[in-house]
């Protein structure tokens, strides 16, 4: 996993990004930054938690499609592709290859296959 990441004003400085509150975007930009190569997060809730966002915040992430959770708990940051290009030298695949499978890449961003993770 990379020590590094980037964040895109294209996906931060829209009026559906800015709409929320400030604490969803926290959390957004600490799931990001702790997210795998592929943009996967194993434990979002505990980050949740460490910075002191509330389970309405996660919603709010998960509602506008900032990040798609799966029953195993994990989630994927939905727009990871738009604002994470890796080297292929350095790039590690994630361990979460088959929420990996429940996922389509359209256009750098990631859709649910089943709908309901």
């Amino acid at each position: 996993m990379a020590k590094r990441r980037m964040i895109s004003l294209e996906i931060v400085d829209t009026d559906l990004f800015l709409s929320m509150p400030i604490t969803s975007r926290c959390l957004y930009y600490d799931l990001l930054i702790r997210a795998d190569d592929d943009g996967f997060v194993g434990s979002p809730r505990k980050i949740q938690r460490m910075i002191g966002c509330s389970e309405d915040d996660f919603a709010i992430l998960i509602n506008k499609k900032f990040i798609i959770p799966f029953r195993s708990g994990i989630c994927v940051i939905t727009d990871w592709r738009l604002q994470n290009r890796i080297r292929s030298d350095r790039y590690t695949p994630t361990v979460y290859q088959t929420e990996l499978q429940q996922l389509q890449l359209s256009n750098g961003r990631y859709l649910s296959l089943t709908g309901s993770n």
